[in-house]
């Protein structure tokens, strides 16, 4: 089978990462690269494909399978909706929109022609939460009743100095961490319907917050507790449990998931089982049966884009669809709300 054309728009941290892996597939090859800033000539020479500087221009030059989005926010639906309009599936770097109103006009764009768009939520294909995911759908926790979960973490000092805008509104944990983390939560305990939250920035000063306690209800009764905050010296985040980004420094007996159900409790990512053997022991005087569950480790992005190649062949459904992006993002944005206000936010409704 040829090798699928693959056209990055966007060449700074994270789009030269997907350069790479796509430079590594056995799927596909890089046709181009997008960007309105010239690249350095011995990158492009190291390459050896050309660079264009939007999409118009590589539209009009080639026919790439397939474009990855790796461009500055508020650029993605417009960006998106191009690559739509030209027939080629779109890998959108989370998140989806800069709006819930952006991001909707894009899905509803996208579901009208029945657009290949996958969101870059990677985490979803990591394979501890494929696995975490697994043994709640086999029962191994009975019905779930609840799940705590954090992303507690240190920002250096010279992550703010380098983007003075971070340290005011919009700036916070809150809608620039907190996205990934819901799209575990649902993926994991279902729909968010409704949500609180209480927000503070006495860590730091600053404008805008620094740590948040979030409250979380599913669709199907169960009940959450989240902690999120980039100002707590904690290793009690994704990124320094899962082990799948080097950057971190890791800590394999540490877990940032914990979700129970009737009959037991996995935490998540050690994969770490705690179940009673039968519903009539069920009782906190009784002893856990005690398990690690395993899943092979891989790099979740260079799953993506095996899946991204699955979908432009017809051969897979996106994971993470632009209504999955989209859903993200209003709850994302609902506990904002939520923290500014003070009240219980309706997902299910709001907006």
């Amino acid at each position: 089978m040829p090798k699928l054309k693959i056209a990055i728009a966007g060449i700074g941290a994270i789009g030269r990462r997907h350069v790479e892996l796509v430079r590594a597939s056995a799927d596909c090859q890089l046709l181009a690269v997008v960007d309105p800033l010239p690249a350095a000539a011995a990158y492009l020479t190291e390459l050896g494909v050309p660079q264009y500087a939007d999409l118009a221009q590589l539209f009009a030059a080639q026919q790439p399978d397939g474009v990855i989005l790796a461009t500055p926010n508020a650029l993605h639906v417009e960006q998106a909706l191009h690559c739509i309009e030209a027939g080629v599936a779109v890998l959108v770097e989370k998140p989806l929109a800069h709006s819930v109103e952006q991001g909707l006009h894009l899905c509803e764009r996208a579901e009208a022609v029945d657009a290949k768009v996958l969101v870059g939520h990677h985490r979803a294909h990591s394979p501890m939460l494929q696995r975490a995911r697994e043994l709640i759908a086999e029962g191994q926790l009975g019905d779930l009743v609840a799940v705590q979960g954090s992303a507690l973490f240190y920002k250096p000092d010279d992550y703010f100095d380098a983007a003075p805008w971070r340290r005011q509104e919009g700036g916070g944990p809150i809608l620039i961490n907190l996205i990934h983390e819901i799209g575990n939560l649902r993926s994991l305990c279902g729909e968010i319907v409704a949500v609180q939250a209480m927000q503070s920035s006495h860590a730091r000063g600053f404008a805008v917050e620094d740590t948040v306690a979030i409250g979380l209800r599913f669709a199907n009764g169960v009940l959450g507790t989240f902690l999120l905050s980039d100002s707590a010296a904690s290793a009690r985040s994704w990124e320094q449990t899962s082990g799948e980004n080097p950057d971190y420094a890791r800590y394999a007996d540490e877990d940032c998931y914990v979700i129970s159900g009737k009959d037991g409790t996995l935490s998540v990512p050690t994969l770490r089982l705690k179940r009673y053997g039968q519903p009539a022991d069920r009782s906190w005087f009784k002893p856990f049966e005690c398990s690690v569950a395993t899943a092979q480790r891989d790099d979740p992005l260079a799953r993506q884009l095996a899946h991204f190649c699955a979908v432009i062949r017809g051969q897979a459904q996106p994971l993470v669809t632009a209504r999955d992006g989209l859903r993200n993002l209003l709850i994302v944005e609902a506990i904002a709300e939520a923290a500014r206000s003070g009240e219980v936010v309706q997902t299910a409704v709001w907006r």
